[in-house]
Order: C-alpha cells, then structure tokens, then sequence
C-alpha cells in the first residue's frame, strides 16, 4: 500500500512544481519587476548593514519625517518589508492580484498608477491621519497597502455582479468582505498596521466605484508612448492597450466570461510596522 501512495505524491509534487513554474513564466512585465524589486530590496536591508546603511529607515514611511526631501518614502516603503516573513508573505498576497490587474488593463497603466495614485494617495491619507488626527508617528513599510487596495477594487467589481452572499439567513454585502480581512489581519498580526491596510481599501473602493479612474493614464497617450517606443516588440511579457483583457480602466466587462466574480483571499499578509 505504502509503495503504491509514494508515485501518486510525487506525482503530485511534480505536478504542481509544474503549474507554479508555468504560472511564473507567464507573469507580465511590471509584476515581474515589482516582485524583483521587492526581493532585491530585501537583499538590501542584509547587505545594507555593512554600509551602515539602515535601509528600513530610510524608506519607511515616517509621517513626522515627510517632506519635500523626503517624498520619496511614499514609494518606496511599498518594497521594503521588516523580515524575511513578511516579505515572503506579501509577495505570495500581492503577485496574483497584481498580476491580474497588469492583464486588465495594461503594463503601462499599471506603472503610472503603483508609482502614482496608488502610492500617493493611501500613503498621504496615512501621514494625515498619524499626525494631524492621531498626533502619532508611526512607520509603516510593506506592500500590504497595495493588497487591499487592490482587494478593494475586486470587492466592488464583485458587488457590481453579485451583491449578496447568504450566511445562514442572512444577507451580507460582498463589498464589505475585505473589511473583515483588515480586522482579521490587525487581530492575527498585531504588528500589522491596521491604519495603512484602511487607507489602501478606502482607495481601492475609490478607483472601483469610478471617483478616481480620472486619475488613470489616457488611453491614446499610452497608445502614443507604446507606439513611439514599439514597446511591445522591445520588452518580453509587456501588456499592450490592444493586449489588455478588462477594457477601459473602471468599466466592467461586457462578457459573463470576462467578469470572474470572487475575491482572491489567499495570503493577505499584515503591512508590518517598523519595530516590534
């Protein structure tokens, strides 16, 4: 019994070492590089420390130390994560959604909007809040931010297409699930930040129900740039306009088959702060 168990899991192992390869070597572009910045940022807060170089320091998101010189932290505290866990158990969270979002709606509109609104907004919401509301100061680091915003936009597609699901006898509002995700992360890891997960949600609600898709790129610039460029035959795994399989950022696909309903949960991992 027991020589006959053995194939069929090393089958199994072979199978899905198979299927995960195959998923990675499709991934686009823009999710591709993400994912390499995040590790090689990671390399860098280890070797960093030889130089005398605290990496998480200086590209945390601090509220009290944003300023004009210091704009950068609003992107780069994304790619920096605390520890070898956190950055294992973002990247796992955040690949699929980002590499669905890259698919819909085109490398290019992905770059402007992760190193635009999509950092800026949610990160300024939370320096606002730390220290105008809360007169805190607390530094946040991690692209968990970007996962429930993310999770956001999915949410109310989801809600767009199925509003309801039934517990029991009760209705509840699929819009609302990835609330419960924020409480349930901030509950599990209370080193999460639940104040960064909040404001990227709020907006991935924002861009999902339409009142900032006036943010997103044009699409005859990006028409303009991609053919300027001949991005498309210069840069494996780059995602066209033309390529793209959601149509026009913020409006829902025509198809029953291109609007998957459903809400990616696996993974989402706590937007760890700076300290214990």
């Amino acid at each position: 019994m027991a020589a006959q168990t053995l194939p069929a899991s090393g089958a199994a192992v072979t199978f899905n070492t198979q299927r995960t390869r195959a998923y990675l070597l499709k991934l686009p572009l823009f999710t591709r590089a993400t994912v390499l910045i995040i590790v090689l940022t990671w390399v860098l807060t280890l070797v960093g420390k030889s130089w005398n170089w605290d990496v998480k320091t200086w590209g945390a998101l601090i509220p009290d130390e944003i300023g004009i010189a210091t704009l950068y932290r609003i992107n780069t505290f994304p790619f920096i994560h605390l520890n070898v866990f956190h950055t294992i158990l973002n990247i796992i969270a955040f690949t699929p959604l980002l590499e669905r979002f890259e698919q819909e709606h085109g490398t290019l509109t992905a770059v402007a909007l992760f190193f635009g609104p999509f950092a800026t907004i949610p990160g300024l919401i939370y320096v606002f809040t730390e220290r105008f509301i809360l007169h805190a100061n607390t530094p946040v680091m991690g692209a968990s931010m970007w996962v429930f915003l993310l999770l956001g936009m999915e949410a109310i597609r989801t809600y767009k297409t199925n509003p309801y699901f039934t517990i029991s006898t009760y209705n509840i509002p699929t819009w609302i699930t990835p609330l419960f995700l924020v409480v349930a992360t901030a509950a599990l890891l209370p080193s999460s930040s639940f104040l960064g997960h909040l404001a990227g949600l709020l907006v991935g609600y924002g861009f999902g129900l339409g009142y900032l898709k006036f943010l997103a790129p044009p699409e005859w610039a990006l028409r303009f740039i991609e053919g300027k460029l001949n991005l498309l035959g210069r840069l494996p795994h780059y995602v066209s306009v033309d390529q793209k399989t959601f149509g026009r950022f913020g409006v829902l696909p025509q198809s029953a088959s291109s609007a998957e309903a459903g809400i990616p949960f696996a993974g989402v991992s706590g937007g760890q702060r700076l300290g214990p």
